[in-house]
């Protein structure tokens, strides 16, 4: 795989970069897509798990999901796709991270400033009274899955059928127009309207640049179309920006 010169040069002429990333930076890290085969879970669509009405019919099973996800997420450790995009924030003026997944390994890397368009999977709270119950150590076996006022305890994650937040998105967009160079990693960004981000940004004339495994249905858009990890491919931009 190799970085065009002239990608090196828009960097170094650049202040404020936007990465947009996917479950495809996650998997790097060994974390199985959201419908990815997870033993006994195979059996149960995404949109049985992931929706109020799921969960108000079947509150045990749903809690049961997403321990089991946070579980395999605590089992993991940020992969250098994660370091690199945080180590971007030591040359740029400003790096935003928007991002689909809901893993926290951005954070857990090193990033500064993430719009998490998605939630985050270490965050829950009481659909009664909004208590929260943040962090790894959380599992909701130790509070019977429910809050102390005795409302149901959700994860602080969007789920079919909702609306992604609002004033996250909103910010999400305003820093992709604002952006110079925005990287799409590890999506095919066709999932609307998150999908919006790598678009404003392109039609407010910021350079697109995707790195991902393989060709997507925005590679015909991008200004540089890098194919492969981003484990590989970043690092490699910074160590070609540091010379």
């Amino acid at each position: 795989m190799e970085v065009a010169e002239s990608l090196i040069q828009q960097l170094k002429n650049a202040s404020r970069i936007v990465f947009f990333t996917g479950a495809g930076i996650s998997a790097e890290s060994g974390i199985s897509t959201f419908r990815g085969k997870d033993g006994l879970w195979q059996k149960l669509k995404p949109e049985e798990l992931a929706n109020f009405d799921a969960f108000l019919n079947n509150p045990k099973i749903v809690q049961e999901w997403y321990q089991h996800r946070r579980d395999i997420i605590h089992s993991t450790n940020p992969n250098p796709g994660h370091f690199a995009i945080a180590e971007f924030e030591k040359i740029f003026d400003e790096v935003t991270v928007v991002t689909q997944n809901v893993d926290n390994l951005h954070k857990r890397a090193g990033s500064s400033n993430i719009l998490e368009l998605h939630g985050n999977i270490e965050r829950n709270y009481c659909i009664e009274c909004g208590n929260e119950f943040i962090g790894a150590e959380f599992d909701y076996k130790t509070v019977n899955g429910k809050c102390k006022c005795g409302g149901l305890i959700r994860p602080d994650v969007v789920w079919f059928g909702e609306m992604l937040p609002y004033e996250i998105f909103s910010e999400a967009e305003k820093k992709a127009a604002e952006s110079d160079i925005c990287f799409v990693v590890g999506t095919s960004a066709v999932v609307y309207p998150a999908a919006n981000i790598p678009l404003r940004a392109l039609h407010n004339g910021s350079v697109l640049v995707e790195v991902n495994i393989e060709s997507t249905d925005i590679s015909s858009l991008v200004h540089h179309s890098l194919l492969g990890r981003s484990g590989e491919i970043l690092p490699i931009i910074l160590e070609m920006l540091g010379s």
